[in-house]
């Protein structure tokens, strides 16, 4: 399901998106199920993906599915600290990294070893509260692991 060819969305289109996806509240059973959720709908297509979520720096729900990766882990940390570092998806930080020109590294002096501006990871905000962690995955194509957190977080209800 590679979206490589593609294009991106607008930095407009994932703000609408983000704001689309704001939950009611995230409990230590709301993540769990929604890390199960990734899960379940990831074993059905056999995707190859670390799954997960975190809340107030603590995680709160990990999975590494068949043919994922110690270094997709890495990959799926360095994300979630684009997110909490700044509220957005770490695609949205790829695409205004993008429209710039730069790196994260070049523009917010963070190392690369750390912050990984790359689809994937996605803020979990909380109404009346704001971004009180993050959910993601990684092992397909950048915007493939985007799309496919946000199709979980669609599922949940409001």
């Amino acid at each position: 399901m590679s979206v490589d060819r593609e294009p991106w969305p607008t930095l407009d289109e994932l703000l609408r998106e983000e704001a689309e996806l704001e939950l009611a509240g995230l409990s230590e059973t709301d993540a769990y199920q929604l890390g199960m959720l990734a899960v379940a709908a990831a074993s059905e297509q056999r995707l190859p993906v670390s799954v997960g979520v975190w809340r107030a720096g603590r995680q709160l729900f990990h999975c590494g599915l068949p043919g994922s990766t110690a270094d997709n882990d890495g990959w799926l940390r360095r994300k979630g600290r684009v997110v909490m570092r700044f509220e957005h998806s770490s695609l949205y930080m790829a695409r205004l990294c993008q429209d710039k020109q730069v790196t994260l590294a070049e523009r917010f002096s963070l190392p690369a070893s750390r912050y990984a501006a790359a689809g994937g990871a996605v803020p979990l905000r909380v109404r009346g509260t704001g971004v009180v962690g993050w959910v993601g995955v990684s092992g397909l194509p950048q915007l493939d692991d985007h799309r496919f957190v946000v199709d979980i977080l669609r599922k949940l209800p409001r």
